[in-house]
């Protein structure tokens, strides 16, 4: 399937979330385009991962749209989601892991038709690692040979949108790098929209290609990164 790039795929409209009577998410509105990296950023308790929550249907929200390459998605439903073309890579990865690295990539295909239920060789060309574990159970991986793994069983949904929950959290410097240039090939692939939550400024100023910057549920700012300043970023996360 053929995407133009930067054209928008996902579109979020006024978008409320409750937990409760709590109010987590207020009129969030932003789009995510084909080949760009939107970073969602702010301090910790902000709304980020209820964010993400609700576009993956892992939490119902109560009002607004969440629109994926023109179809809206219902809310609070996470397999259709999934099939739609949500791929989520939660915090704390989420693996299985009593099952081996093969299987838990094999969780992916539950996505797909039967016809195209294989790995693809690229995914091992993107975490080489993974193919000399395929046998390894999830659990006996280290904490960044897991995130691999979490970003690759995402990838084998064959998403149009990839949601990353702080990538980075608990992960050594080398793998860090690595994620990065992972992101930076599928990004230049211009097949997807990647939307990334992280605190680490670092990593979320090399990569991304926009900023929305929240505080207490909604976006308070909205800044392509030609336009970003460092020291204002910067700022808002310790706000």
């Amino acid at each position: 399937m053929t995407f133009i790039w930067g054209a928008p795929m996902l579109d979020i409209k006024n978008l409320d979330l409750k937990y409760g009577q709590s109010q987590i998410l207020n009129d969030i509105s932003l789009t995510a385009p084909v080949g760009q990296v939107t970073c969602v950023t702010g301090t910790n308790g902000v709304g980020k991962t209820s964010l993400l929550k609700a576009i993956a249907g892992r939490h119902p929200f109560s009002g607004g749209t969440i629109t994926l390459d023109g179809t809206e998605l219902p809310p609070g439903r996470a397999a259709l989601a999934a099939k739609s073309g949500v791929g989520y890579v939660p915090q704390g990865r989420e693996i299985f892991p009593t099952m081996t690295v093969e299987e838990n990539l094999e969780t992916g295909f539950a996505c797909l038709p039967k016809g195209e239920r294989r790995i693809p060789d690229d995914i091992f060309d993107l975490f080489p690692v993974l193919a000399d574990m395929k046998a390894r159970r999830g659990g006996d991986l280290s904490g960044g040979q897991q995130q691999q793994l979490a970003i690759a069983r995402a990838l084998i949904t064959q998403p149009r949108v990839l949601l990353l929950d702080e990538p980075t959290e608990g992960i050594q410097p080398n793998i860090i790098q690595m994620i990065g240039r992972t992101i930076e090939v599928l990004r230049n692939r211009g097949e997807m929209a990647i939307i990334l939550v992280e605190q680490n400024f670092e990593f979320a100023f090399a990569n991304a290609d926009h900023f929305h910057i929240m505080q207490r549920g909604e976006i308070k700012t909205s800044v392509p990164k030609s336009d970003a300043d460092r020291e204002m970023i910067l700022s808002a996360l310790s706000l």
